[in-house]
């Protein structure tokens, strides 16, 4: 449904979007995932129709969105992360007036504005002026805008900024529902948001893919050489047990608790697919010292510390590649 090929987009001396290619198939929900800066709303503009690239091609539905300008951009509903709203016409009333301009059949306008304000939920604010809405049902009211026309495609650009935490959850429950009839695309740099909304992620950094694949793909970044030991005893006893286990490079104390729990972690070196019997033969340790082991769990980077890893400057020159291999 989506398709870039070297795209690249430049401001004067500042490179927004290098060579960035990717794909996004029917129905799925994709993430453009990348840190403030990255060029996702750059990239986004670009694919709507909305900013020229210096090069590369965007296809919308088989639709070149510079040679068939029209036919691409009847295929998308784009929400901007600042949706334009006009303050002084009512929720109703603005949905008419876009679906309108959007050239929705006047016999059908009317069934629109009632589809789409019952996919997101803003019936009981129909005659309310747009002026007097929260954030949240302003956010709503935009996402109702990029569905008026009933397009294959939709073009998301940070639709939770600004939120509070329930209107979070209410707009990622709304972009969720919409996988049985749209194809797409969000940019955000919120990782969690990729986690509760999304089935597949782009990673983007100055302007490049860094990395892609589905959630459990990107998941497996998240994968350390951390074992996570939550024990009940003599704590400094269990520091010098898992200190001797072969194959333990870093053993450290995170935290005590209630009822002389410590919190334990333990580093190790050597092949990942080894680290299993060194859990095994250092759970037995402890035990045999006394030591009451109530949990011995792999420690998972946060997704804050994954994102790092992928973003990080020096990890990818302009020969680099992302992490899945694949050049770009």
């Amino acid at each position: 449904m989506i398709s870039v090929e070297k795209l690249y987009k430049s401001y004067g001396t500042v490179e927004a979007v290098r060579d960035l290619s990717f794909e996004v198939r029917k129905g799925e929900v994709v993430g453009f995932l990348g840190p403030n800066g990255a060029g996702k709303s750059t990239t986004l503009r670009i694919v709507a129709g909305f900013l020229g690239a210096n090069r590369g091609r965007v296809l919308i539905n088989g639709h070149d969105i510079v040679a068939e300008p029209f036919e691409a951009r009847s295929c998308i509903g784009y929400m901007p992360e600042n949706v334009p709203l006009y303050p002084e016409l009512r929720v109703s009333e603005y949905l008419r007036f876009r679906a309108e301009l959007k050239r929705v059949r006047r016999a059908d306008r009317a069934e629109a504005v009632r589809r789409v304000m019952r996919n997101v939920r803003v019936e009981d604010h129909a005659d309310v002026v747009i002026a007097k809405l929260s954030k949240g049902y302003r956010q709503r009211v935009g996402l109702a805008d990029a569905l008026i026309a009933s397009p294959p495609v939709l073009v998301l650009d940070e639709p939770t900024a600004g939120l509070d935490p329930n209107q979070i959850r209410e707009v990622r429950e709304l972009i969720r529902g919409l996988a049985a009839e749209h194809t797409v695309l969000l940019s955000t740099h919120i990782l969690t948001e990729v986690e509760a909304t999304c089935d597949r992620a782009l990673v983007i950094h100055k302007g490049r893919l860094v990395a892609q694949g589905a959630l459990e793909e990107l998941s497996k970044l998240r994968e350390t050489s951390t074992t996570h030991f939550v024990v009940r005893g003599d704590a400094q006893k269990a520091l010098d047990v898992l200190e001797a286990q072969q194959g333990a490079s870093k053993v450290r104390k995170r935290k005590d608790s209630a009822e002389e729990v410590s919190v334990l972690d333990v580093t190790w070196k050597g092949a990942p697919e080894a680290t299993p019997d060194k859990v095994e033969h250092a759970v037995a340790a402890l035990v045999g010292a006394g030591i009451a082991v109530r949990e011995a769990s792999p420690r998972k980077a946060s997704l804050e510390e994954v994102f790092s890893l992928l973003t990080e400057e020096d990890a990818h020159s302009d020969h680099g590649s992302d992490r899945d291999g694949e050049a770009k």
